[in-house]
């Protein structure tokens, strides 16, 4: 099957059977949680929150120092020091401190020690978020997401009314979500209010996928196999089309070190990798039990 120039390939399921389907997401999901649990002994939190959620204090600096000199200016370590630096914004960066550096402090060291960049202002902007606001955010966001999950099961119950189409739409979604979380951990991208809204996306996607499958099996004349095709065709372009767009956004938003859209990027593409898996493998096999019964 081609749609938009994609190839869509007619897999075979027969070869396999339900269990193996959802060997491989399920593994894939069994050890995302134990890196976001391995995270949260280590840590005390599952994913390493940004400032958006901690609190602190953000310089942006427009310096001839070098990066790796720019540290040792300050009696207060940085968390991080980013470039940000693209075509008439040269030597620009973004240094974050922790919630406990007083940015009247940081910015008059940034002013006194570090090289100005030809005649431009060292300090071009300061911004400092208080460790309470930080939490009430983190609070938010935790609350956003676990009311966005639980809307989301109950269209699912709405929709197909039966236990197991609705249980495979919910799990499916959980694992979009977490699989991505565990992926930040391993490449150190921290969580902020830019990633939350990503993972809002996800689970609105992973219903979308997930209903279409169903929707075509379930409530639509023909074959199991014809149907699962069917949707396939659609639900396969659609997502590999969503993945090409969030993999140039993240190379673009990488080449040009704006750091929140590549990290947005990046997370929808995993996340849209880890739904095909979960839609086409761990729900249609649930679904397949569901309707043909055994492990065919």
């Amino acid at each position: 099957m081609r749609s938009l120039g994609w190839e869509v390939p007619e897999i075979d399921y027969t070869r396999y059977s339900n269990r193996e389907l959802a060997t491989v997401p399920l593994v894939v999901l069994a050890v995302a949680l134990l890196i976001l649990g391995g995270t949260f002994a280590l840590t005390g939190a599952p994913v390493q929150p940004g400032i958006d959620f901690t609190g602190g204090t953000e310089l942006t600096v427009q310096t001839s120092t070098p990066r790796e000199d720019i540290s040792s200016v300050f009696d207060a370590e940085p968390e991080s020091v980013q470039s940000v630096s693209a075509p008439g914004t040269e030597n620009r960066y973004i240094i974050v401190f922790g919630p406990q550096t007083d940015r009247e402090t940081v910015t008059e060291q940034a002013e006194q020690n570090l090289e100005p960049s030809g005649d431009r202002e060292i300090v071009a902007a300061s911004e400092e978020v208080s460790a309470s606001f930080g939490a009430n955010a983190q609070q938010t966001a935790l609350v956003g997401l676990s009311v966005a999950f639980v809307g989301m099961s109950l269209l699912a119950f709405a929709l197909f009314r039966t236990f197991v189409p609705s249980v495979a739409i919910i799990i499916s979604a959980f694992s979009d979500i977490v699989i991505p979380l565990a992926v930040m951990n391993l490449v150190g991208i921290p969580l902020s209010l830019g990633t939350v809204a990503a993972l809002l996306m996800l689970i609105g996607y992973s219903v979308d996928s997930d209903i279409l499958l169903n929707n075509h099996i379930l409530r639509r004349s023909g074959e199991f196999y014809e149907s699962t095709y069917r949707a396939m065709h659609t639900g396969v372009t659609m997502t590999l089309t969503s993945m090409s767009a969030m993999a140039v956004m993240a190379i673009v938003a990488t080449l040009f070190q704006i750091d929140l859209l590549a990290s947005i990027g990046f997370v929808l593409f995993v996340g849209l990798g880890a739904d095909l898996m979960n839609t086409y493998m761990l729900n249609l096999s649930l679904l397949r039990w569901y309707k043909l019964g055994g492990d065919v």
